[in-house]
């Protein structure tokens, strides 16, 4: 069995979580504080990949990341960088398919903490990202590990984005559930099974460790 899959979809995985961690957590704080129009739009694109077909959103990514087009095109003229075919283009399309994840349970668990935390923390000289960061945060610690563990679970799963984007190149961009529609289109459902298999594995652990920590964090001083 070829575990390259594995090990690549874990990657891409991981490094899709780590950016929407950096990425998505200011914009889930920006898009809690207050409504206006332009946070109604921004909210409306992130969350389109949640009921855009994957081809649908794989298929643009493709073209507005071809090298025969304009963006693409002027990407890898001035800074030698191609998106598609390339893991690279994986992580792009992944961080995009997969933000409504991170931000949708955080931007609601924001949402839902007192007002007072936050004017507390002013009153005492701390600064907005001071508050965000040593207040907020640690006071929605299980919808951050279940905005985070849904984004890599998600991310694992992946199949119409990461092939439209990707393609099929071994060793490269051939992630996991590519290898199992492969094996399938092969008729070697045994090693379908295989991949398949260690994939759900995965997520079971995944989803039961979030389970376990935020019965754990209910019991805590906050529940």
């Amino acid at each position: 069995m070829d575990f390259s899959p594995i090990w690549l979809t874990l990657k891409l995985a991981g490094i899709t979580t780590l950016i929407l961690l950096f990425v998505g957590l200011p914009f889930a704080w920006w898009l809690s504080r207050g409504r206006s129009f332009w946070k109604i739009i921004i909210e409306a694109i992130i969350t389109m990949p949640l009921v855009l077909p994957p081809s649908v959103l794989g298929f643009y990514l493709l073209l507005a990341f071809s090298t025969q087009h304009g963006l693409g095109k002027w990407l890898q003229k001035v800074f030698d960088v191609q998106f598609v075919f390339s893991f690279q283009g994986l992580v792009l399309a992944s961080v995009i398919y997969s933000i409504p994840f991170m931000v949708g349970p955080v931007k609601s668990a924001l949402q839902q903490l007192p007002s007072s935390l936050a004017e507390a923390s002013y009153t005492l000289g701390k600064t907005e990202w001071q508050t965000f960061r040593y207040v907020l945060l640690p006071n929605i610690k299980p919808s951050l590990l279940t905005a985070a563990v849904l984004t890599f679970a998600h991310t694992l799963g992946e199949f119409g984005v990461v092939l439209m984007i990707g393609g099929n190149i071994p060793g490269v961009t051939r992630v996991a559930s590519i290898a199992v529609y492969d094996a399938v289109e092969q008729r070697d459902y045994a090693m379908a099974n295989n991949y398949s298999l260690i994939l759900f594995a995965i997520t079971f652990v995944l989803v039961i460790a979030v389970f376990v920590f935020n019965k754990y964090q209910a019991k805590g001083p906050l529940a």
